[in-house]
């Protein structure tokens, strides 16, 4: 838990002066309901309609994200970062974003949604290692992260069985996004940690600006951007589904960001995991994709990952250490000078 006195706001409700589980609960809520429409409607265009422009995709949707920001008020007046530090969150981001859409074009959705699931492992190696967060974690989170990776092996396995939809450069692209959302998170939290008066808006509105030009290279160098407008143009109706996608997607963003400033990127790692796991079964239920026994296997693990992470435990993560130390040494300093005030005091003669 971080940032307890900072107030922080999701579309005018206050979560500053709530207990944690209602922040929690109403972030998760937020997050739930935006991606999962966000993954039933990449499903339709994507595996119903045959479209997999996913660098174009993610160029639209960030011009909705910034109308949508505007709508909300905000300019850039009110940042309180520097527009450098979002340089390098953003191209993480867009990357991120264009991998793991450009990915369901050779991985079917339940699949490269699996893969995503286990990104909580790398995030946690990563927060260890920076320098602004330097987590400790207990081997319980680690074994649930494991219990992930095995879900994850057993169902792209039977995925492969079932679903022609599935090549070794889809496991390439989808592994270059598990990267940078290892690092996407941690530097989100870093940013939210040095400087607590950052807003969720804030955040993405940089994030998009910095980042959406980005998007213009690899869709120029690869061609996409004329075949994704005349593809667009001939089926205008795309746009609409795109729209409001990124709208509902906008909703989880937002929550998503508040659940960073507050519990952290581990933490929220694994809330993004459990929702995937939500999608999965909605996307097999509403596509009428056939389950085997492996796929089931897969899914337990996982549910066995999300509640060994639930268990309760003694030895919560840990953050700067070295700060700790120099607080604790700032402590026994004070307390030595209190010592020694006290014996001047009973050196004093009495009057």
């Amino acid at each position: 838990m971080k940032n307890d006195d900072q107030a922080r706001f999701l579309f005018g409700i206050s979560l500053t002066d709530k207990p944690k589980w209602q922040q929690f609960l109403i972030c998760s809520s937020g997050f739930f309901f935006g991606y999962l429409v966000n993954g039933l409607c990449e499903e339709y265009v994507y595996n119903r309609l045959g479209f997999s422009y996913g660098w174009y995709f993610t160029f639209v949707q960030g011009f909705v994200y910034l109308f949508l920001i505007r709508i909300q008020g905000f300019t850039t007046k009110q940042m309180v970062n520097p527009w450098k530090i979002y340089v390098k969150l953003s191209v993480v981001l867009m990357c991120s974003h264009g991998l793991t859409k450009g990915s369901l074009a050779y991985l079917n959705y339940p699949a490269q949604i699996m893969f995503k699931s286990t990104k909580v492992l790398p995030v946690m190696v990563v927060g260890a290692f920076m320098p602004s967060l330097r987590r400790k974690y207990p081997v319980q989170e680690y074994v649930s992260a494991v219990l992930f990776v095995g879900g994850l092996i057993f169902f792209t396995l039977a995925d492969a069985n079932t679903s022609p939809n599935f090549s070794i450069i889809g496991v390439i692209m989808i592994s270059g996004a598990l990267v940078m959302d290892s690092f996407l998170g941690n530097l989100q939290e870093a940013i939210f940690t040095l400087n607590p008066d950052t807003s969720q808006m804030e955040m993405l509105f940089c994030s998009t600006v910095v980042g959406a030009p980005v998007l213009l290279l690899p869709m120029i160098l690869t061609g996409e951007l004329l075949v994704a407008w005349k593809s667009c143009s001939e089926h205008p109706y795309v746009y609409g589904v795109l729209v409001f996608e990124a709208m509902a997607t906008f909703i989880g963003q937002i929550s998503v960001l508040s659940l960073l400033a507050i519990f952290g990127a581990a933490a929220t790692a694994m809330v993004t995991t459990a929702r995937k796991a939500v999608t999965l079964l909605l996307s097999y239920l509403i596509f009428t994709k056939p389950l085997t026994e492996q796929h089931f296997s897969g899914l337990l693990l996982i549910s066995m990952g999300i509640v060994s992470r639930l268990l309760p435990d003694s030895k919560p993560p840990q953050r700067a250490v070295k700060s700790d130390n120099a607080t604790r040494r700032s402590h026994r300093k004070e307390m030595n000078i209190s010592s020694e005030n006290i014996a001047d005091e009973e050196k004093r003669p009495l009057v």
